[in-house]
């Protein structure tokens, strides 16, 4: 992991510091906006980026033109953001999806978040950004900009402590979770994967305490139940404490080791997330980071309730006490 440094690093948690965090760092540009964005649906930040064209600064935005399901999020955006001057293209077609949330401002720092630009994930999802001001990782999410914005290949630094997809990101997760030995705790909304599955217990096996936060069934998609479910049970039957969060929408993700370090970004635990989309999260050892990550996630543990994944056979069971279903918070 690289050494972010005292000072360099901070914490976005949504919704406790809302857009005005965002447009905070975007009034700051003086020479250069880079954004890549999985859903851009908020007329507070497009202002912003519009304040920062207008007073000289270089705009260039990377939208994802669709969802795995086919919904076309950011048309809207795409057309105002381009009527208004600003630089503006589809992401890259190397990848099915670009689940990436990243920010640079000038050469300064970058912001490597959960959370989509729409306002509600300001309001009603758990979410955590980091903004760092390490020269290497803010240089190396520049790079990955670049290479995507010219269709060209990008092969990342993996000693930054920056976290790509689709490289190694699996391998960096599963790193970070086999080097828990007291505690381990993870806030994610669905676990489709099996290697991480499979870390997650080895730690509880070797006497490590792990917590495990969920969302329940809320805003995973229909052939995401069967693998989160059944994951939530294995865990469960293992001896790991999981509970589900009600009183916000879990959106983030999140895993803290020790009470020292941990990693956060728009990958959620899913195969495809490591395989095929462009994804981005950083690991951070910033104590300033890590101690209001920490308190976050134990706010959002205490408000949570002991959670039995239903039977992932039997959709009878799925809805119960369920927040009620949004068509348009589905975890990608």
């Amino acid at each position: 992991m690289a050494e972010p440094g005292p000072g360099l690093q901070r914490l976005l948690v949504m919704p406790e510091d809302g857009a005005s965090s965002v447009v905070a760092l975007i009034d700051a540009a003086t020479e250069h906006l880079r954004l890549k964005q999985f859903k851009l649906q908020s007329e507070t930040i497009e202002q912003a980026l519009l304040r920062a064209r207008e007073r000289g600064v270089t705009v260039q935005v990377m939208l994802n033109p669709h969802t795995s399901g086919g919904l076309r999020c950011n048309d809207e955006a795409f057309a105002w953001l381009q009527s208004r001057g600003m630089a503006v293209r589809w992401t890259s077609e190397s990848f099915p999806v670009t689940h990436e949330k990243s920010l640079v401002v000038d050469r300064r720092q970058a912001l490597i978040a959960s959370f989509n630009l729409a306002d509600k994930y300001f309001t009603e999802t758990r979410d955590f950004g980091v903004v760092t001001e390490e020269r290497a990782a803010v240089d190396q999410v520049i790079a990955g900009f670049e290479a995507d914005w010219t269709r060209s290949f990008f092969e990342p630094d993996l000693g930054t402590g920056l976290v790509w997809s689709s490289f190694h990101s699996r391998g960096q997760m599963a790193r970070l979770v086999d080097a828990a030995t007291r505690t381990l705790w993870i806030q994610h909304p669905k676990l489709v994967d099996a290697v991480i599955l499979d870390r997650i217990i080895a730690a509880k096996e070797r006497g490590v305490k792990v917590r495990f936060l969920c969302g329940g069934k809320h805003g995973i998609s229909d052939w995401d139940i069967y693998d989160t479910f059944a994951s939530l049970r294995l865990m469960r039957r293992f001896g790991v404490k999981v509970r589900r969060q009600k009183h916000l929408k879990l959106h983030a993700k999140l895993i803290l080791v020790d009470g020292a370090f941990a990693q956060t970004g728009s990958m959620n635990i899913d195969r495809s997330a490591f395989d095929l989309r462009r994804e981005l999260g950083i690991e951070t050892d910033a104590p300033q980071v890590v101690k209001r990550l920490q308190a976050t996630f134990d706010f959002d543990w205490r408000r949570s309730k002991a959670y039995r994944a239903p039977d992932p056979l039997d959709p009878s069971l799925h809805e119960h006490g369920e927040l009620t279903p949004d068509p348009h918070f589905v975890h990608d």
